[in-house]
């Protein structure tokens, strides 16, 4: 299938740009473009899209779709946690704005054999980037019993983690678990009847522990958001949507650490301890999508959208 993703709260992102039209922007979750493609009609013919992902059927969608922009945008296969060395590469040193859309596509959902989605039998799989050799069939194969449990429970926050990680190793014990299909049994023999009746899909929440895993989304994610910040101009935004609420304490409090850094303790008078604000941050409460668009996109249900802003001045105080 083509590649095909809804963009969450599009206007709303790009409007926290606050973009200059001749100025640099990053887009380091490219996916389809959708961000990108309204950054773009917005910068004139000296402004700059860098985009970047890790997936190559969504650089392939991407570059299609950014096409009558060729002359403005620059696309990039890699992590956003490499956005500095790529940046350097093209000799690229500061920009206007940062934009990341975290979390899974539509496109990797609804191609069953990506193995993410757990709505139909696949490999499992759940690579962002085919180039990885580990897979989802590799943790859930390998990890021993207190991996698998700290997993689910710590990144699926799932209260039967145990009970999950229990009955993964005993059936692994009988034959490799090689499919989605086959792990979904699983977790559902681990999960009592009465919540399985009432609650969502049962493997939702371990599919999703799988996942962040297997491919380090909070690692990636925190070790690169002061980096970020640091190669914003002055006045420029990072803006990032996030899906759960562990992307969105991450990014929650990264930001407060750089609006205030401060480590003195609070009867001090003044600071002494040197660090300096990279900024503010421009939204006290996230942005979330309007009834409008969740009546059209489920998927945008969970979406938060947080703003950053730096001031270059302030590092001068």
């Amino acid at each position: 299938m083509g590649f095909s993703h809804t963009s969450v709260l599009l206007e709303e992102t790009v409007q926290s740009l606050n973009i200059r039209p001749d100025g640099i922007y990053v887009d380091g979750t490219l996916g389809g473009g959708g961000h990108s493609y309204e950054i773009c009609k917005r910068l004139s013919p000296k402004g700059r899209l860098i985009g970047i992902d890790q997936d190559a059927a969504a650089i392939a969608a991407a570059t299609e779709r950014l096409g009558e922009f060729r002359d403005r945008v620059t696309v990039i296969r890699s992590n956003y946690c490499e956005i500095r060395e790529q940046l350097n590469n093209i000799g690229v040193t500061s920009v206007d704005g940062i934009i990341l859309d975290l979390g899974v596509s539509s496109y990797q959902l609804d191609t069953a054999d990506r193995g993410f989605t757990y709505r139909e039998d696949a490999p499992l799989d759940m690579r962002m980037d085919q180039r990885q050799m580990r897979t989802a069939k590799d943790i859930v194969n390998d990890y021993d019993e207190m991996e698998l449990y700290r997993i689910i429970r710590d990144y699926g926050e799932d209260k039967f983690a145990k009970n999950i990680a229990k009955h993964i190793v005993r059936a692994r014990q009988e034959k490799t678990i090689e499919t989605t299909g086959e792990l979904i049994q699983i977790i559902k023999a681990a999960i009592p009847m009465k919540v399985r009746a009432v609650g969502g899909h049962p493997a939702k929440r371990t599919f999703q522990a799988i996942r962040i895993e297997l491919n380090n989304e909070l690692g990636v994610l925190s070790d690169s958001l002061d980096t970020m910040i640091e190669l914003l101009n002055d006045k420029g935004r990072l803006s990032i949507i996030t899906f759960h609420s562990l992307e969105d304490r991450i990014v929650k409090n990264s930001f407060r650490k750089n609006e205030n850094p401060c480590t003195c303790p609070r009867e001090f008078p003044v600071c002494v301890c040197g660090k300096k604000s990279m900024g503010r941050v421009v939204t006290r409460k996230p942005i979330l999508p309007g009834e409008e668009e969740l009546a059209v996109n489920k998927r945008a249900k969970s979406a938060k959208l947080r703003v950053f802003e730096r001031s270059r001045e302030k590092e001068k105080v």
